[in-house]
């Protein structure tokens, strides 16, 4: 079993940073894909980063269209899984998740961002971006 933490969320201003992190705890950390999902009202999740912990780690990968402006990157000995967003719009705002399963993300039915098949979920955490 896994269990997910969210934190770091809150209200900013447009163009400000934020830096999010998933406290991750299980029998073991080895073997995990880890992925940061947001969702908004009447939407689909969206994928935005992912990294796999197997194999002594990997390198983060970030949803192309994020890439300069925001970061992944597994700290605290693989216990702690951090998003750092920069240049924040008010499209940003959103319920920010992160999900694991016992996986190669690579080998995650339908790739990592498919949100089916991940086992676990932490409950959140809330970024809100005003002008």
């Amino acid at each position: 079993q896994v269990q997910l933490m969210e934190s770091g969320g809150g209200s900013v201003q447009q163009g400000e940073s934020l830096r999010l992190s998933c406290v991750v705890s299980g029998r073991t950390l080895n073997g995990l894909c880890l992925t940061w999902f947001r969702k908004t009202p009447g939407a689909e999740r969206e994928g935005l980063a992912y990294i796999y912990t197997g194999g002594g780690g990997s390198r983060p990968i970030v949803r192309a269209y994020l890439k300069g402006r925001v970061t992944a990157s597994l700290t605290n000995e693989g216990r702690t899984l951090n998003l750092e967003m920069g240049s924040l719009k008010p499209e940003d705002s959103a319920m920010y998740y992160c999900a694991a399963d016992y996986l190669p993300c690579d080998s995650h039915p339908g790739g990592p961002y498919n949100t089916g098949g991940y086992n676990y979920w932490g409950q959140g955490t809330q970024v809100t971006v005003s002008l």
